[in-house]
């Protein structure tokens, strides 16, 4: 890796402004789709440090690009968008919008991408005919961004994609690497139950919606242990039920929204009729309709096994192997990234961002990340993209 510590070693010098940076962001949220702000301040980042910037791409995405893109071309992607969360840090520089918090470390990861660019401008010298593409995304908190810039051509040409995700679980200064399946296949589950309305003391004479929402929501779970293979999980999560006008009536309908999560692509493709047939069965048994609709939030993510070798060489390299831990098992979590990943190969790595007291849980309004990992996340992935150029330099050399 003859390239690693050349421009990185100039990193120190702007890291207390990108820290500045990230704290701005921080307390200046902006929810999916709506990243307006932040995307003008990221273009103008990327334009001072001499990249070629489209705007809107994907909506309120950023693409930028340094070097040739016609010959081999690597991406790099960071998400920009917060959550509907409430922050409850107390920190000098806490949100500033009422129940909009980035809780999800979002902002890190745009000034990761920010740190990388301006590293990587100081090495121009060492692209020759490749060239580095960074994808600044919008709207992953909705599943939504990656298609929308997948769709604008953000992936066309690209022969390789790079992606990082703050991890609370792991301490300041350690990287987690995962090759194969890093996150899982994810949906979003509706579900209307439509009973008959009646007197809460005649319940005979009804047929009563919330009991049946009740059936299927533990029925769900039964038929999962028993109609699904086991060593293939999938979880099923209502987190909203609405239904019911008094307390003495009862309810002709209720309304469950909820998630499913699994981690083979396969069988997420035939869980939508699996559900259906399912919640169907549950209700016409106790006298019900059910109306089901399902939507696919994103497929896995898949890391590819050669790139996730090159992140955990490279991160051995700059952090030392006591810091690069392979993480043995999946993350039933989703992330759109994996949309980015259609017809291109790429890898993900979980960045530690924990401090000495710890760190709270992703989308916790209490969740506050050790910002020494901004620098961690910077050196590794400027390590990953300097050894895939060198890679293929060589290979272009050798084909000469």
């Amino acid at each position: 890796m003859t390239l690693l510590m050349s421009s990185i070693d100039h990193l120190n010098e702007f890291l207390p402004e990108l820290i500045e940076l990230r704290r701005h962001l921080h307390a200046h949220p902006e929810l999916s789709g709506d990243e307006h702000q932040t995307a003008a301040l990221v273009a103008g980042e990327l334009r001072k440090y001499g990249w070629s910037v489209k705007e809107a791409v994907g909506r309120t995405g950023v693409l930028a690009e340094l070097g040739s893109m016609n010959g081999p071309v690597v991406g790099v992607r960071v998400d920009m968008d917060a959550l509907p969360v409430e922050e409850l840090t107390d920190l000098e520089y806490s949100s500033l919008r009422d129940g909009v918090m980035h809780a999800c470390g979002h902002d890190l990861h745009t000034c990761i991408g920010l740190g990388l660019a301006r590293v990587l401008a100081l090495e121009q010298s060492h692209l020759l005919d490749l060239g580095v593409r960074l994808l600044f995304q919008p709207a992953e908190e909705i599943a939504q961004g990656a298609r929308w810039m997948r769709n604008d051509g953000a992936t066309e040409g690209l022969d390789a994609l790079f992606g990082v995700h703050v991890s609370p679980d792991l301490p300041a200064g350690q990287v987690g690497i995962k090759s194969g399946i890093l996150t899982a296949a994810a949906g979003e589950l509706e579900i209307e139950i439509v009973g008959e309305g009646g007197h809460g003391a005649r319940p005979h004479q009804s047929v009563d919606a919330i009991w049946i929402s009740a059936n299927v929501i533990s029925g769900l779970q039964e038929a999962i242990s028993r109609r699904l293979d086991a060593l293939n999980p999938v979880v099923v999560s209502f987190g909203r039920i609405e239904g019911g006008r008094a307390f003495n009536v009862i309810a002709d309908r209720v309304r469950l929204l909820g998630t499913v999560r699994c981690l083979d692509g396969a069988l997420h493709q035939k869980l939508p009729l699996w559900l259906e047939e399912t919640v169907q069965a549950i209700a016409s048994s106790l006298g019900g309709v059910a109306l089901v609709k399902y939507r696919s939030i994103a497929p896995p993510v898949y890391n590819d096994p050669g790139l996730t070798n090159l992140v955990e060489l490279s991160a051995n390299a700059i952090l030392g192997k006591e810091k690069v831990r392979r993480l043995n098992q999946p993350s039933l979590g989703a992330e759109d990234f994996a949309e980015l990943l259609q017809g291109v190969p790429g890898t993900m790595f979980r960045l530690g961002v924990a401090g000495p007291k710890g760190c709270a849980p992703l989308h916790n309004g209490q969740f506050c990340l050790d910002e020494s990992s901004l620098e961690v996340g910077i050196k590794v992935l400027n390590a990953s993209i300097l050894k895939w150029i060198e890679d293929h330099s060589k290979l272009s050399c050798d084909k000469q």
